[in-house]
């Protein structure tokens, strides 16, 4: 069942209620660090892979 537009909007009241708008902003700059890191992880990981293919 996707989340409307109306539903979005709820949840989003509510974690700036419970965390504040400070807090959320600091939160959303760790998630996107996070998910940077990650992203880098995987290709390095692609890239090592890659490189003992080739010594094949």
């Amino acid at each position: 069942m996707p989340l409307g537009g109306t539903e979005l909007l709820i949840i989003l009241v509510i974690v700036l209620v419970l965390f504040g708008i400070g807090r959320v902003g600091k939160l959303g700059g760790e998630l996107g660090g996070a998910i940077s890191n990650f992203r880098r992880g995987l290709d390095q990981g692609r890239k090592e892979t890659t490189d003992e293919t080739e010594q094949l």
